[in-house]
């Protein structure tokens, strides 16, 4: 297992979080998963738990309110060293701040917003709480992939709000590029033109690490989830596309080592 950086560099994907309307059943269904077990989180932003895993923490799973309608998907949170000059810039170029900024305890201060393309991320502001504490084993985030209709504008937008350097794909055909802080890829955007799903828009995907990606599609269905895209090799290693009870699509991957 790999230690995290006990701070995250700002623009650094630092932390993924769920919003769902059942979290004990949400709740069984990631524990059986990946192995997590829950620890009460920030009480200001409502019933909330922290996934554990061997005692670090990896994720974050919240309750929505009764009269909330909004579709139930993994959000990343961007780590920044302030969050309101954050969410100030992001709605100088081009994007939308939803929630925020606010405080959570003593834990941190945060931000919901959205890119010009409609896809929702968080911006996070450590202090008691530096964010995903472990990395690299089953049941950790491994990556971040934003999917949005073409990434050449969405891309700059990134670019000035974080910092990031972007490098295009190597493949002419296909509209990826990497996002890079001080030379180490940290996020991808991948551009699908018409093919982006009517139903969820333009959105930023969270891969989890597993160690049989065969064997953790099986386990989705068995929980009650759904495989959406069969496991199969890819550059990074052998992946798949499911979603969880609530329909919470994410990606579970076998890293290429």
């Amino acid at each position: 297992m790999t230690e995290a950086a006990t701070r995250h560099k700002p623009g650094t994907p630092c932390w993924v979080s769920l919003m769902v309307h059942g979290l004990p059943a949400t709740q069984d269904f990631y524990g059986a998963l990946f192995n997590w077990d829950f620890h009460p989180g920030p009480r200001q932003l409502g019933p909330y738990v922290r996934a554990m895993l061997d005692g670090k923490e990896v994720a974050g799973l919240g309750q929505l309110p009764p009269d909330h309608h909004l579709p139930v998907a993994w959000t990343t949170y961007l780590a920044t060293d302030d969050a309101d000059a954050t969410a100030e810039t992001i709605r100088h170029c081009g994007g939308t701040v939803g929630v925020g900024p606010l405080d959570a305890a003593e834990a941190g201060r945060l931000a919901i917003g959205s890119d010009p393309g409609g896809a929702v991320f968080g911006v996070w502001q450590a202090a008691a709480h530096l964010g995903i504490a472990t990395a690299g084993a089953p049941g950790t985030p491994v990556w971040n992939e934003l999917v949005t209709r073409e990434t050449t504008a969405v891309g700059k937008f990134y670019q000035a709000v974080f910092g990031y350097e972007s490098t295009p794909a190597a493949s002419s055909d296909a509209d990826r590029s990497t996002l890079c802080l001080d030379g180490r890829a940290v996020a991808s955007l991948h551009g699908v033109g018409a093919a982006l799903p009517r139903d969820r828009g333009a959105h930023w995907m969270t891969y989890f690490e597993v160690a049989d990606t065969d064997e953790a599609a099986r386990r989705v269905a068995e929980l009650g989830g759904q495989v959406l895209e069969q496991p199969r090799e890819a550059r990074t290693g052998r992946l798949a596309t499911v979603a969880d009870p609530e329909g919470a699509v994410f990606t579970i991957v076998r890293s290429a080592r």
